[in-house]
């Protein structure tokens, strides 16, 4: 609920283009950083994905609130906490997905996909892609007003020395996300199992300090384009382009300065296949 009401401000503040994210994270981080129930994630994810949307319907409609799951009950909407009709479209959501169950979720039930940066063209096409299509297949949503959004890092600055520095953090980040179990899928698929396994024998070592090391540069551009601003845009289109509709040029903390606006309009000129949202009721 404190979700929807935070969403529905932001939706009549942006004049309707808000995009929902959400994400369960991974349960030590539920139950350690926190400290709230961990269960299964995905059964509890479709149903706050429902239950957003019986709310929403109730707001500009007029719908009775009634959503009863296993994971949440909303049947209490009283005119004094019911905001006002914005007479906009409903608001797009969007998941958080690297495992099969999400991907098969995001293509079923929402409106886009974001997914994690550890993962490369062959695993988004090959894998990603190919269950969020089954997923869509369950409820007939279209690819077109389906958004695809990340699936790998970008690392551009604008001379080589500023690239240079970007590959460095981006190699750690490879490293990090590596070393952990839920993401060996993107490993195995290209026969680097072994490498994953390694690196997380090494975090509980404490070694962090070593794990980028154990990523060489083929291994990196798997997931990652590189090049200058004045390349970036080429780099781009090989490594997302047809499969990807939105990514993020600037993923890295260490960057020195922004991407030049008209780099920005060449990403934007790069083919996509998402025309545009049409939001479930």
């Amino acid at each position: 609920m404190v979700v929807a009401n935070l969403s529905w401000d932001i939706q009549r503040a942006s004049g309707g283009r808000f995009v929902l994210g959400l994400g369960p994270q991974i349960r030590p981080h539920n139950e350690k950083r926190f400290s709230v129930p961990w269960s299964a994630p995905m059964p509890r994810l479709r149903e706050y994905v429902n239950a957003l949307r019986a709310i929403w319907r109730c707001w500009e409609t007029g719908e009775r609130l009634r959503f009863e799951g296993k994971h949440y009950t909303f049947t209490l909407m009283t005119p004094n906490f019911t905001p006002e009709a914005t007479g906009q479209p409903p608001i797009p959501i969007t998941i958080s997905a690297v495992g099969p169950h999400s991907l098969r979720l995001a293509g079923e039930a929402c409106d886009g996909v974001r997914l994690h940066p550890f993962c490369t063209r062959s695993y988004l096409e090959e894998v990603a892609l190919v269950l969020i299509g089954e997923g869509m297949e369950r409820t007939g949503r279209k690819r077109e007003t389906f958004e695809v959004t990340g699936g790998g890092f970008v690392a551009t600055g604008a001379t080589d020395e500023e690239v240079a520095e970007v590959v460095e953090w981006v190699r750690y980040r490879v490293a990090f996300y590596g070393s952990t179990p839920g993401y060996w899928p993107v490993f195995e698929h290209h026969g680097l199992g072994d490498l994953g396994r390694r690196l997380n024998v090494m975090t509980k070592e404490g070694r962090w300090d070593e794990l980028a090391a154990e990523i060489d540069d083929d291994v990196l551009r798997l997931f990652t384009a590189v090049g200058r601003h004045d390349e970036i845009a080429v780099e781009i289109e090989k490594r997302f382009g047809g499969l990807a509709d939105t990514i993020n040029p600037g993923t890295s903390i260490v960057a020195r300065a922004p991407v030049p606006p008209d780099v920005l309009q060449d990403i934007k000129r790069i083919p996509m296949k998402f025309t545009g949202f049409k939001p479930q009721q």
